[in-house]
């Protein structure tokens, strides 16, 4: 049985000293694969980094998070953009574009201006390159669904999807995946919503170094979560977590194009 991790900030400083550690901990957990998300320019190259010394494993995203927008160096969008469209010499390691969106939390008040220039870089790269985008959609999905269409991106996965949970049909229809993590263990919120997306279109993550409650508590976060929510996932779904797996790899593959080659399962099983 194979497990991944859509979705960890591998690139980010809590991890420094510490890729061993939580590759270790992926390898003893059966995930065989970890998509890097980045923040800026430089946790962009870094991903990038890992993914060419973590070959069949670690696999990067690049792109500038919302967070970051107000911290920009001049050229850094543009910077960011040339690293996304220069992917194919990175010789497969870049397999989307993220983590990218909108975060009213992060604007002071202030309009998204700022914020929807850099998503609209970072999309506009995304289609050129026909990359999937993994987006970060705290308050904004109804925005981010509604403006997506206008761009020729089919492939995208919302983050950490919480609200609303009204439009997810909508989700499904059009193909798009989500991702959810250790609060599906202990939050009911998140329970519902994975009781309500067909498997088809959910995808696990740890989001980490981000921390959590319940039996995560305390704990750094690494792969090691991800079997815990494929369980909590096969118990809402009452399926066999072999199943939940296999369709969630199934998943893992549609989007980012990633196949499990051979060397990839002797990283596994050696």
């Amino acid at each position: 049985m194979k497990l991944v991790d859509a979705h960890i900030h591998l690139s980010d400083p809590k991890y420094n000293q510490k890729i061993s550690e939580v590759l270790e901990d992926a390898k003893q957990s059966n995930v065989a694969a970890l998509v890097s998300n980045s923040m800026n320019l430089q946790t962009s190259l870094s991903s990038l980094q890992l993914a060419k010394e973590h070959p069949n494993i670690v696999y990067s995203a690049l792109g500038i998070h919302p967070w970051n927008v107000k911290h920009l160096s001049p050229n850094e969008t543009q910077e960011t953009v040339d690293l996304i469209l220069q992917h194919e010499i990175h010789n497969g390691k870049v397999v989307a574009v993220g983590e990218i969106g909108l975060d009213h939390q992060y604007t002071n008040n202030e309009p998204l201006d700022s914020q929807l220039k850099v998503f609209h870089e970072m999309l506009s790269a995304a289609e050129k390159k026909s990359l999937p985008v993994i987006i970060h959609s705290r308050g904004t999905t109804p925005q981010i669904v509604s403006l997506l269409p206008s761009y020729n991106v089919k492939k995208v996965l919302l983050h950490w999807f919480s609200r609303p949970i009204t439009l997810l049909p909508q989700i499904v229809d059009r193909g798009y995946y989500i991702t959810e993590g250790p609060p599906s263990v202990y939050s009911n919120h998140t329970q519902e919503i994975i009781k309500r997306i067909p498997l088809t279109n959910l995808l696990t993550e740890t989001d980490g170094p981000v921390s959590f409650r319940g039996p995560f508590k305390g704990k750094m976060t690494t792969p090691a979560f991800i079997p815990l929510v494929a369980k909590t996932i096969a118990k809402i779904k009452e399926m066999k977590e072999t199943e939940v797996a296999d369709q969630i790899l199934q998943n893992f593959t549609n989007l980012f194009g990633i196949t499990f080659t051979e060397s990839a399962k002797n990283i596994l099983d050696s």
